[in-house]
């Protein structure tokens, strides 16, 4: 109580601070730099990642793009090669000039050589950078090679996939965020009994997700994924905490004549209401944290610090703003546009078996659903893109008119003998798939010496420590077939050279694939035993802790197996962040029934007269908070063009729906369903009497 003492007696002060904190705030955002690249967050040891760093060490070689010329003159390709290779952080390219001089016939040319850089009436060349895959000064190099290349060339490579993702979400995310602003604007105007009460709360709440963005300074960068989502999130899921607020204080305003002193209590309760649910919800988020995939650490960290933020925000600056604007705020009172729906409640009591059945008959059909998305989620960051993007467009010429679907590099001791190193090129021929290996070797065959190669050729190829060799592939990145070609190209490399290393983008997904799904388990298992024990120490029970997750579990598989059903395919990344942030987030809404379900079962009430009180006082507050959290992600799901942002939204809308609708008509069955049980293994309730008489022992 003193706490909340000081913030109704400091409200002013706490205003200023806050608006103070957020000129920091706002440079610390400015400051933060964003990851586009999904492969930075694999983990350091894998070889796929050394071998980046060993080819940026020895080669100066970081990033790589296949630049596709149509229809042009091979004096003026030679000409826009030159220019590409003024521009800053591009280290080589190479193209059909770099072994012959253009006044040489293109037959005195290695067939295999030729033919891997000309096609139709297009040729290609190949750039590397001196810079790493997603940095800032390689994604402005490809940005000034497609402005001086113009409409007929096209830039592929990871590097053009970052460059367009970047561009893509820059633009549309202050969009998101507006979008799910007013959404969230207009589904608390119908839930709450004030016009004037849901802009106070955004204003709230935006400065807390503000002091958030301003301190992920300190962890030196996020992903996209996070910037994009954790604005979001943070209204969605904190908006609860403000709205409880705002309830409670209502309600001691007619028990106290003294506002302040309403507020004081109000805030008590409050506080002591959300850290239970509040803690819930950080543990969903803390479980990301445990991905050996960073990525979903680093939504993690952001996210629960956004939630530890939202409630200190909803028991100081909110109840600061409250006060403050007191008399606006009473004035603009109306009654909830959305009426209490009595009748349904009462209804779903009396047919409460027919919900048990739905909830048996659910479980199968959800279940297969749930298991089958999971195999069929993809894990080709360009699939996220639209199929109008200059990366697209590119990646699609350099399939249907090279044949290439993904392009390997080898890494291969530089010792080993020149004729070992044709025989393993050999044998990587032969295996299904390889279009072509590009090396020295293969350039010039085993009559000619290395010498006589230009030496910028030499110098792309080979180092003191290595040789670098290129692999072009037919089969798309994360195909099965490309993975099991990556295994055979493994196990001929290590045969020659074990300490070899095949790297590049199909190579890294393929260990990403491995990563995620080993850790779509653990961050499961965590989230459930973590939010298991919150529950049972907040309802002090053994049973209760089951039968909740039992509800929001089945919630998840519902919502993640309607995707098989619909003929989608998910990003790799939303099944193992949506599982854990549904559970922890809408947990809550269960929590809230079930507290008050306690109470009453330990206040005298037989066990329907109870379930049907913890049912009525908690649908309001269950309705408004799943429309909150389904308006602050449906408008960004619809809207947005980058596949990962909308789908991860709209499981999030969906979820919260699903999570909503078996709250209200399944937990409240299978409360009366196992009441007996409940009553036996939750403490404070094992000799409760029923109206019989008989006591539940």
């Amino acid at each position: 109580m003193k706490f909340a003492k000081f913030v109704v007696k400091c409200r002013i002060p706490i205003l200023i601070l806050a608006l103070v904190l957020m000129i920091p705030s706002i440079l610390g955002y400015l400051r933060t730099r964003v990851n586009y690249d999904m492969l930075d967050y694999l983990p350091e040891d894998m070889d796929t990642v050394i071998g980046q760093k060993e080819l940026m060490n020895d080669f100066n070689k970081g990033a790589f793009s296949f630049i596709i010329v149509e229809n042009m003159p091979y004096k003026d390709v030679a000409a826009l090669k030159e220019k590409i290779s003024k521009v800053e952080h591009v280290a080589t390219v190479i193209w059909y000039d770099s072994v012959m001089d253009l006044s040489v016939p293109a037959e005195m040319l290695p067939d295999e050589f030729y033919q891997a850089f000309n096609a139709g009436n297009a040729t290609m060349m190949a750039v590397f950078f001196d810079s790493p895959t997603s940095a800032d000064v390689t994604m402005d190099a490809i940005r000034e090679i497609r402005a001086i290349c113009g409409k007929q060339c096209f830039v592929s490579g990871m590097s053009a996939l970052v460059t367009d993702l970047k561009d893509l979400c820059e633009q549309q995310e202050p969009i998101y965020v507006t979008i799910a602003v007013i959404l969230a604007c207009v589904a608390m105007t119908l839930c709450l009994d004030s016009w004037l009460i849901p802009f106070v709360f955004l204003f709230s709440i935006g400065m807390m997700i503000m002091l958030n963005f301003g301190s992920n300074f300190f962890l030196g960068e996020i992903s996209y994924v996070t910037k994009a989502l954790a604005a979001v999130l943070q209204l969605a899921v904190t908006m609860d905490y403000s709205i409880f607020l705002w309830h409670s204080y209502n309600e001691q305003c007619m028990y106290y004549t003294d506002k302040k002193e309403a507020m004081a209590v109000a805030i008590k309760e409050t506080l002591s209401s959300v850290i239970g649910s509040s803690t819930t919800t950080i543990a969903g988020f803390i479980a990301l944290c445990f991905m050996s995939f960073t990525m979903g650490r680093d939504l993690g960290i952001v996210m629960a610090k956004g939630v530890l933020l939202g409630v200190i925000g909803s028991v100081t600056v909110l109840p600061s703003l409250i006060l403050i604007l007191d008399k606006p705020l009473q004035k603009t009172k109306h009654r909830p546009l959305i009426p209490n729906p009595e009748k349904m409640e009462n209804g779903i009591l009396k047919i409460f078996p027919v919900f048990l059945i739905i909830f048996v008959l659910l479980i199968p059909p959800a279940y297969y659903g749930y298991r089958k998305t999971n195999s069929e989620v993809y894990y080709d960051m360009g699939e996220c893109l639209p199929k109008n993007i200059d990366f697209v467009i590119a990646n699609t010429k350099l399939r249907e008119t090279f044949g290439i679907g993904s392009t390997h590099m080898v890494l291969v001791s530089s010792s080993l003998p020149s004729k070992d190193i044709r025989a393993m090129i050999n044998e990587m021929k032969q295996v299904d798939g390889v279009k072509y290996v590009f090396g020295l070797e293969s350039v010039m065959g085993s009559r000619i010496p290395e010498e006589i190669l230009p030496e910028s050729i030499n110098s792309a190829m080979k180092s003191d420590k290595w040789k670098f060799m290129l692999i072009n592939s037919e089969y798309r990145v994360a195909s099965d077939s490309v993975n099991e070609q990556i295994d055979k190209l493994n196990a001929i490399l290590k045969k020659y050279d074990r300490n070899g290393m095949l790297i590049g983008e199909a190579p890294c997904v393929k260990d990403m694939i491995e990563v995620t799904d080993y850790d779509f388990k653990v961050v499961n298992i965590f989230s459930i035993v973590s939010i298991f024990v919150i529950i049972a120490l907040v309802t002090k029970s053994i049973s209760l802790p089951f039968i909740l997750i039992v509800v929001i579990e089945l919630a998840i598989f519902i919502n993640l197996g309607l995707p098989h059903y619909f003929g989608q395919s998910l990003p790799f990344i939303a099944p193992i962040c949506i599982s854990t942030i549904q559970l922890g987030a809408t947990v809550d809404y269960a929590i809230l029934m079930t507290t008050r379900y306690i109470s009453e079962r330990t206040g005298g009430k037989d066990r329907k007269p109870a379930v049907l009180t913890a049912l009525r006082t908690s649908v309001q507050s269950v309705i408004v908070s799943g429309m909150g959290l389904f308006a602050a992600t449906i408008g960004v799901a619809v809207y947005s063009d980058i596949d990962i942002v909308s789908s991860m939204c709209r499981l999030l809308a969906r979820g919260a729906i699903i999570s909503m609708l078996m709250v209200i008509f399944i937990l409240p069955a299978l409360l009366l369903l196992c009441d007996k049980l409940i009553c036996k293994t939750t403490f404070g309730m094992t000799k409760i009497c029923d109206r019989s008489g008989v006591v539940v022992q």
